[in-house]
């Protein structure tokens, strides 16, 4: 069995920086599985999931330790947490004029039962008649059993009333 890895990744964007990383993780006999990278601003960002012999762990490790020399700053951790309950996924899709505190809002919202993010994304835009800036996020979370789903649309009906916001919700699969 190969170890897994999880490697946060962040550093200034530019072109080639991604193939690097695939190379050097590729040149250690390691096995890409999932990411999420982006850029933001000037800089990039990434998260990403891989397998490596376990021979080679430690090379690959102090490979990507290196790369802080051009500029890209690399965490590794091992993936060696216990697979979870399995839980019901679910998206939250929501849109409305931009202020600050909604991501705080909708957060404690999930904090509060127990609710993990799996995914993320928000992002500002500009509304098609007025131009005013609006917010926008996607967000897929993870509900633990015994989650009362009347009680989140009432706690998250109030958010939405309480910064003029619209959410939904949808029920995607269980895990």
């Amino acid at each position: 069995m190969h170890p897994a890895l999880v490697l946060t990744v962040i550093g200034r964007d530019r072109p080639g920086l991604v193939e690097q990383l695939a190379r050097l993780i590729a040149d250690h006999g390691g096995n890409w599985l999932e990411s999420r990278m982006n850029r933001l601003g000037g800089e990039f960002a990434g998260i990403l999931r891989l397998t490596v012999p376990q021979d080679r762990e430690e090379l690959l490790r102090q490979a990507l330790s290196a790369l802080g020399n051009a500029g890209l700053s690399v965490q590794v951790r091992s993936d060696d947490v216990p697979v979870p309950a399995p839980t019901r996924i679910v998206q939250l899709d929501l849109v409305g004029q931009d202020r600050p505190g909604i991501v705080r809002q909708i957060a404690a919202a999930w904090a509060a039962r127990g609710i993990n993010v799996e995914e993320l994304v928000t992002e500002c835009v500009s509304a098609a008649m007025s131009g005013e800036t609006l917010f926008k996020a996607t967000a897929k979370v993870a509900l633990p059993a015994g989650v009362d789903m009347q009680a989140l649309r009432a706690d998250l009906d109030r958010i939405a009333n309480d910064l003029l916001v619209d959410i939904s919700l949808t029920s995607l699969e269980s895990t």
